[in-house]
């Protein structure tokens, strides 16, 4: 009997169908060979520090570092828990093979063979590997099973992450709060929580530290279109006042009129992180309501895996795109068919090509998410708005580029000060005329952007989906050598700080270790020093919210008096650098490659471990922090 072994009981439900295991039973279905049993997610957890020896059970500073001679794992001690595991024990241990079945990433791996450690399985293991739920992919699956052994790396960058993760956070937390935290406050410490809640925290010292600063900026109106002063910013009121003088009355001249014509790609496929971005950009949902629903979709069979960083389809996708664009055709929700007049222009002809998104060297264990073609029934509004940006950035990358014109207009006002007295002459004149510049975009050729959502009240600006405010502006045909009357303005602003981070901007800060880059191929690039994986980002903001570190102000994301003296008392850059955070991300994903060894990780973290252990002890300070109150219990409101 081959024994498969899924995730949860729906993905086994689906698996069960397709190999014929029809029989239901207590815990698992049978059939045709094969018995298909579940798991609940993480059914075992490494040990905890009083698993090892008694003397770790109470909280001490004498008994810091805590680093265990060998790392074991327990069940966890939960009654559903421990019920099925006693089912999946007795089917593996009558087992002829076993397919494991579980999620395709480092976190699926790492739970099944977790659960076959603790179940002492001695039979072959082979392993399922697909990027989708739909039939096809999983007889697929099936017909090609892997070896086992192939995600030993998988294995060893997930076990030795959630070692890293032990060793860090048990012995860092019990450290702050047993030196800093007054024996009543928690101070929870992460290898990733920390260097994000850093980020937060040294953000809003910018802005709090910020002084605002005054500026005049010189503007005027000619034939309704603002054109504004080249020379920039006046620092001092008295400079704009004798600049706005100079030209009041004066007429404005056009010197040069200059049009440009360009293109703009279609945006690159999602990855995880950009569609939480643009989710929480677009419909304010939270980092972790985002991965919710595409996970949904997922088991729903609508869209692929989610738990991914890349933004590119192996080469072997593009035959299967065609059929996946017929299936999005015939979506209708609410009786209308919101993409078939998108693709009706290129149905029937071979689909684009793009370097852009077939790269397979761009692809290891996972390709972008995309719809798989199923038609979807039945969605909740929160996961019909998720499908749809999936399905519109899908279809765009296979029509053609934007075509937009660039129309830049230099215009000068000559100076009162010009020609006057014999030393003004010319050299005089030319100092003091004042240079003006305004420039609007047309669109020529919408191309793929025909696949936005249309927004009401007005056409779709260039740069729409990456949240852009830059608008479609049309500016009137002016010529060369023209002048006239215009109103001349000089405003005065002030300097702002830094915005605050919202959940948008923060993924997008731990995807590149903290550095703001907007550039699409420069960000991946820095992806592998990223601080946590795609899948765990969600989990770290939202454990920030829980330890009461942060918290919400409608879209900002501000730091509690708490959160700030947390990472005030971290003396120890290593806890809450982003950079060394990252490079220990990149060692982990070349664990993964099999670039770097597992063992040596684990090393190098006991004596960073180590060292923090004995800088914190030697701290001859009082520091301590503000003890948080405690939250009053929810009641129910009756009507």
């Amino acid at each position: 009997m081959i024994v498969c072994i899924a995730e949860k009981p729906s993905v086994a439900r689906d698996i069960a169908r397709i190999i014929g295991a029809t029989t239901q039973r207590d815990g698992y279905m049978e059939g045709n060979g094969y018995q298909v049993t579940w798991t609940y997610g993480h059914l075992c957890t490494l040990k905890e520090p009083g698993d090892y020896t008694e003397a770790w059970k109470p909280w001490a500073l004498t008994q810091l570092p805590m680093i265990p001679p060998r790392f074991g794992i327990k069940l966890i001690p939960q009654e559903h828990i421990t019920k099925q595991f006693a089912i999946i024990e007795k089917l593996m241990q009558q087992a002829d093979g076993i397919v494991n079945c579980g999620d395709a990433g480092q976190e699926g791996e790492l739970i099944q063979r977790w659960v076959m450690q603790k179940a002492q399985a001695k039979c072959p293991v082979k392993r399922l590997w697909i990027s989708s739920m739909t039939d096809e992919a999983i007889r697929e699956g099936f017909s090609s099973l892997k070896d086992q052994q192939d995600y030993q790396p998988l294995y060893m960058a997930g076990m030795s992450r959630a070692i890293g993760d032990w060793l860090l956070g048990m012995n860092a937390t019990r450290l702050y709060t047993l030196k800093y935290g007054q024996n009543r406050q928690v101070l929870s410490i992460g290898r990733v929580q920390t260097p994000t809640l850093a980020l937060i925290v040294n953000r809003q010292k910018e802005i709090d530290n910020f002084k605002p600063e005054p500026y005049w900026v010189l503007a005027t109106v000619y034939r309704d279109t603002t054109f504004t002063a080249t020379k920039g910013k006046f620092t001092k009121k008295e400079e704009g006042e004798e600049a706005f003088k100079m030209i009041e009355g004066k007429p404005f001249t056009i010197t040069k009129v200059e049009k440009k014509e360009g293109k703009e790609q279609p945006p690159q496929l999602y990855d995880l992180t950009s569609l939480q971005v643009d989710c929480n950009k677009k419909f304010g949902f939270s980092a972790e309501q985002t991965l919710n629903l595409i996970q949904s979709l997922y088991e729903h069979k609508l869209t692929t895996y989610p738990r991914v960083d890349t933004q590119y389809l192996s080469d072997d996708i593009y035959a299967k795109c065609p059929q996946t664009m017929n299936g999005l055709f015939q979506v209708k929700f609410s009786g209308v068919a919101p993409y078939a007049d998108i693709i009706r222009p290129i149905g029937g002809k071979p689909l684009k090509k793009s370097k852009r998104v077939f790269d397979t060297s761009k692809v290891t264990d996972h390709h972008a998410i995309i719809p798989t073609g199923i038609i979807p029934q039945g969605l909740s509004d929160a996961e019909r708005k998720v499908y749809d940006l999936v399905a519109r950035r899908f279809i765009a990358v296979f029509l053609p580029d934007c075509k937009f014109s660039t129309t830049t207009v230099l215009g000068v006002v000559e100076g009162q000060g010009a020609g006057n007295k014999e030393q003004g002459a010319r050299g005089k004149e030319q100092e003091e005329a004042i240079e003006f510049k305004a420039t609007g975009k047309e669109i020529l050729d919408p191309g793929w952007r025909v696949s936005l959502p249309t927004k009401s009240g007005g056409d779709k600006g260039l740069n729409e989906s990456e949240g852009s405010k830059e608008e479609t502006t049309v500016l009137p045909h002016f010529t060369k050598g023209e002048n006239g009357p215009h109103k001349p303005t000089l405003t005065e602003k002030m300097t702002t700080p830094p915005p605050y981070y919202t959940e948008a901007t923060l993924l997008r800060a731990m995807e590149t270790a903290g550095k703001f880059v907007e550039d699409e191929e420069l960000r991946a690039a820095m992806k592998e020093n990223g601080i946590g994986r795609p899948s765990s980002r969600a989990s770290i903001i939202e454990t920030l919210f829980k330890r009461r570190y942060i918290q919400r102000d409608k879209k900002r994301l501000v730091a509690t008096e708490t959160g700030m003296e947390l990472i005030d008392l971290i003396r120890e850059e290593l806890l809450k650098s982003c950079e060394l955070t990252g490079i220990w991300e990149k060692k982990l994903r070349d664990i993964e490659h099999q670039k770097y060894d597992a063992q040596q990780f684990i090393n190098e973290l006991k004596a960073q471990v180590t060292a923090i252990v004995n800088d914190v002890m030697s701290d001859p300070s009082n520091r301590r922090v503000t003890v948080l109150p405690e939250q009053p219990k929810k009641t129910k409101k009756t009507k």
